[in-house]
């Protein structure tokens, strides 16, 4: 599937997802959040999962001025553990501290220029993009991580600083394209 990347500076899409929780999100519910965080996961992809518990605790660790979402585009009739069910159930198990929600016609993923699971978008203050990329530099061993490209990318941004690696390759599975 051709997408169209969102470049550094793009306005944040729109979108009105439905979330775990059984309640729709748009940008517009996050207007007092500094920072807003978005990621494309999903439930079956091993890279995701490796950095399911590092979005625990930067949301942890930002609490006051950084909002993560995460964004599941996947067909989950292709993969089923993808589905609407099993993302409450994972969030569940993995104690996800964050919005999990559903881009169940993968508009969002189009609009976003997304590919890959994990993929991060981070946001400023005017929702614009000043970070796209990865988590950090070692997705299998968080013991081994040199560079946290997205904490410092957060942190520079907090601190009124421009991003001074604003865009990194995201490592992941591909999104599953209906």
């Amino acid at each position: 599937m051709a997408t169209n990347k969102l470049q550094i500076g793009s306005p944040l899409p729109a979108f009105n997802l439905l979330g775990i929780d059984e309640k729709y999100y748009s940008p517009a519910k996050f207007n007092d959040t500094e920072l807003l965080v978005v990621v494309f996961g999903c439930n079956h992809c091993p890279y995701v999962q490796a950095n399911e518990q590092r979005l625990i605790e930067i949301q942890n660790d930002y609490k006051d001025s950084v909002q993560i979402i995460e964004i599941n585009s996947n067909d989950d009739v292709g993969y089923p553990e993808d589905s609407f069910e099993n993302m409450k159930i994972r969030a569940n198990d993995k104690g996800y501290n964050f919005p999990y929600l559903r881009d169940d016609i993968q508009q969002t993923a189009k609009d976003f220029g997304a590919t890959h699971t994990p993929e991060i978008f981070v946001f400023n203050k005017k929702r614009k993009l000043v970070y796209h990329g990865k988590i950090d530099d070692n997705w299998q061993n968080p013991e081994q991580v040199k560079t946290k490209y997205l904490r410092k990318a957060l942190d520079e941004t907090l601190g009124g600083n421009e991003v001074s690696v604003p865009e990194t390759y995201s490592i992941g599975c591909t999104i599953k394209w209906k």
